[in-house]
């Protein structure tokens, strides 16, 4: 595609930038050359939800050089929407010529017009900006922290075979190829240690603590609920997480909680298969009041499940008792744990759970508690991702407030390993683009999940991994490839302060956490044993995000990305911080316009001297650099 002819992330071309609100009037100008010979042109626009498709005539503006200018303005749509543009052009001869994302298409040919999107979101939607401003710092819980003072737990009674280790540095044990999803190793961490441990999260300037699920389960992961109104007992009780909240709170803190709505487990008080729970369950009797939530092919033993795991019988959302339970009863469990001090819930498997189900969700946090915040799982461009043949509306302004910057993830690995940091630029251009304005500052950027490799192992860790399960629970970097691997860890961490979104630390990545996937990426924190140059590092980033309004709020601009060299800018009033990095194994240099006589970078403090208003920075391999 020529974008000296149409690019609609130009303003010289499309304004505003991006997605834009309801009732918007939206300019356009389109640029073909003259030769070309077209006599008018019109935009043909679809509207996906509603199903209308019309085209809107341009006027001729005149030239420029060599170019025909055509021009005109568009309105949004009055409800929120996902529109497609492309453009219809005829020449004088009478020729229908149609340009799209892949360039000029003839009407006679085979090739359709790939359209541009034009994301249309309800303007009037608040959105909460405490998540996207601060720092994020995810816990698993069972790994993170026991208490100063705890042993071991001693698992009797609790629901579930449980295996406990008694050492907080063994290793975990792993479950055999055929039984990926037997999480019964326990460390035991709990709520208490978490909150002694909040003086420590505060050293990291953390402003969000994500609890991956904490309810009664049989599984260390806790991803299978037993009982959603219930703490699991070896994290501690209801009181445990309310001190908690309390404390957190008193520290600047809030706190996400994971909601796990789409499944529950086969050993819980609503499916009962093991008839740990003293009331009937669906899997026991037919009368019983959760029978309606599952659909069963034959009962008891034949039912719908996540991906086809018989432990996660799949439930049905919108059945109105499910629905009341879940979210919109007077004691909801939505509801309980806000009034029990959440003030964030995470959405596990977004989506797989009903877009009405999400909007039910989203009133009834905004009801309870206003600024509360929702955030959606989701691994892909969420404004446009289709699951299970149906286009989401996640981001349009009735649904989540932000998702998981998976995008961001892949590409920004991908880039520290070695790859084009144009690549790394047109996905997150990409994603800015497409997403809300308050969507893309709320996402929830990270480099690790407890879903994917540790950081740390992707980017030190040998190009071809131990082949086996086993090899790989064991594996730890050698000298030479942790010393790699943390250094350009040190360079993402500035990447992920600096750029747009909420700053997102898997525990213990700080640290110097090592592992391969899912449950290898699940350890225990090295207390006491902490990476001490990775740990400074981070705090720092932290102290610099909360003390600079540009990193946390500023508007965005690129500044060079290609090759191994990445730059972009940070802007808020009179503050300026641009991210430089470099990830090539060779030094180099790049020069930047600058507006003041000198710049520093804010953490290792070299200072440079602008020269006619121009820096000359030097950029030693592997590292980053943040110009203040």
């Amino acid at each position: 595609m020529d974008h000296t002819v149409f690019n609609s992330r130009s303003l010289h071309c499309k304004a505003p930038y991006g997605a834009v609100p309801c009732h918007t009037k939206i300019s356009v100008v389109l640029r073909p050359l003259i030769a070309e010979d077209f006599l008018s042109c019109g935009l043909v626009l679809l509207q996906e939800f509603a199903g209308i498709e019309e085209e809107i005539p341009l006027s001729c503006a005149g030239t420029e050089a060599d170019r025909t200018v055509f021009a005109g303005t568009f309105s949004a749509p009055d409800e929120p929407e996902l529109c497609w543009y492309y453009f219809h052009l005829v020449r004088e001869n009478g020729q229908n010529v149609y340009l799209g994302k892949n360039g000029y298409v003839l009407e006679e040919g085979q090739e359709q017009p790939v359209p541009w999107q034009q994301t249309v979101y309800d303007g009037s939607a608040h959105t909460p900006d405490w998540f996207g401003q601060g720092v994020t710092y995810q816990i698993f819980p069972d790994r993170f922290c026991r208490g100063e003072t705890a042993g071991p737990p001693d698992p009797a009674g609790m629901l579930g075979d449980r295996l406990v280790h008694q050492d907080w540095g063994e290793l975990m044990e792993l479950p055999e190829e055929q039984m990926p999803y037997a999480n019964r190793d326990f460390f035991g961490g709990t709520l208490r240690g978490i909150e002694e441990k909040l003086e420590y999260l505060r050293s990291l300037h953390v402003t969000t603590v994500y609890l991956c699920p904490i309810f009664e389960a049989d599984s260390n992961h806790r991803y299978n609920t037993g009982d959603y109104e219930k703490v699991d007992p070896m994290l501690g009780t209801e009181e445990d997480f309310r001190r908690l909240c309390r404390r957190a709170r008193a520290l600047g803190m809030h706190v996400m909680l994971d909601g796990v709505f789409n499944h529950t487990g086969s050993n819980s008080r609503y499916f009962n298969d093991q008839g740990a729970y003293p009331g009937l369950g669906a899997a026991q009797s037919q009368d019983s009041p959760y029978f309606p939530w599952y659909t069963f092919q034959e009962w008891p033993g034949r039912y719908e499940s996540w991906w086809g795991i018989g432990s996660l019988p799949a439930v049905r959302e919108m059945h109105p008792a499910y629905v009341e339970y879940i979210i919109e009863g007077k004691e909801s469990v939505i509801r309980r744990w806000l009034r029990a001090g959440a003030d964030a819930w995470r959405l596990d498997v977004a989506d797989e759970l009903p877009d009405v189900f999400i909007e039910k969700i989203r009133a009834v946090m905004a009801d309870e508690k206003p600024d509360s915040f929702l955030l959606g799982e989701v691994w892909e461009d969420g404004s446009n991702k289709i699951a299970y043949d149906q286009r989401r509306r996640y981001l349009l302004g009735r649904e989540t407030h932000g998702l998981m910057n998976y995008p961001f993830r892949v590409s920004a690995l991908k880039y520290l390993q070695g790859g084009d940091a144009a690549e790394f630029q047109e996905v997150m251009e990409q994603i800015r683009e497409h997403y809300p304005p308050a969507a893309f500052y709320s996402a929830m950027n990270m480099l690790g999940t407890h879903d994917t490799p540790r950081a740390l192992t992707m980017l030190g860790g040998p190009v071809e991994q131990p082949g086996s399960r086993r090899k790989r629970l064991a594996y730890r970097l050698t000298k030479e490839e942790y010393q790699r691997g943390r250094k350009l860890l040190m360079t993402g961490a500035v990447l992920l302060y600096a750029f747009p979104g909420s700053p997102t630390v898997f525990y213990g990545d700080e640290a110097g956490m090592q592992g391969y996937e899912d449950p290898m990426n699940r350890g225990t924190y090295p207390w006491g044993h902490a990476d001490e140059v990775l740990l400074k590092r981070y705090q720092l980033l932290g102290q610099l995000r909360q003390r600079r309004p540009s990193l946390r709020v500023g508007s965005f601009r690129w500044i060079h990305a290609s090759g191994h060299i990445l730059a972009f800018a940070r802007e808020w009033r009179n503050e300026i911080t641009i991210a430089v990095m470099n990830v090539g194994y060779e030094p180099d240099s790049l020069l930047l316009d600058w507006p003041g006589r000198q710049a520093s970078d804010a953490l290792e403090g070299y200072r440079f001297i602008a020269v006619d208003g121009k820096l000359n920075i030097y950029l030693p391999p592997q590292t980053a650099m943040l110009l203040v």
